[in-house]
């Protein structure tokens, strides 16, 4: 997996999920949709990180941690209210985002170490 593919599947769990709590609350709070804008704003920038622009996927790198930290109060108020299924809802988007951050801190990684050898060669 790639960050590019990581970003695209963080994007779509964030739309989908964020959403779904959204509609399927007797009570829904608006501040349930910022996942699926974080989502919409990632999945806009999948195509430059596929194509390697540094500003791009920088930005989206810091609206993923972003969104991974502000996921974590939500996941305590749906542990502190015992609801199992917004647990997996917030928990699956956490997960993806994690994941997200693992592949593009890979690929900057790979990146720097392509752009030194080339230096030294």
């Amino acid at each position: 997996m790639n960050a590019q593919t990581a970003n695209l599947i963080n994007a779509v769990v964030l739309i989908s999920m964020g959403a779904w709590g959204y509609f399927g609350s007797i009570t829904p709070s608006p501040t349930a949709l910022i996942p699926v804008f974080i989502g919409v704003i990632l999945m806009v920038f999948n195509n430059g990180i596929k194509y390697d622009n540094k500003v791009i996927a920088h930005i989206a790198v810091v609206l993923t941690l972003l969104i991974l930290v502000a996921l974590v109060k939500p996941l305590t108020g749906r542990i502190d209210a015992g609801d199992n299924l917004g647990i997996a809802r917030i928990g699956l988007m956490m997960a993806t985002s994690a994941i997200a951050m693992v592949m593009f801190i890979k690929s900057f990684r790979d990146a720097r170490k392509a752009r030194q050898a080339r230096e030294n060669s």
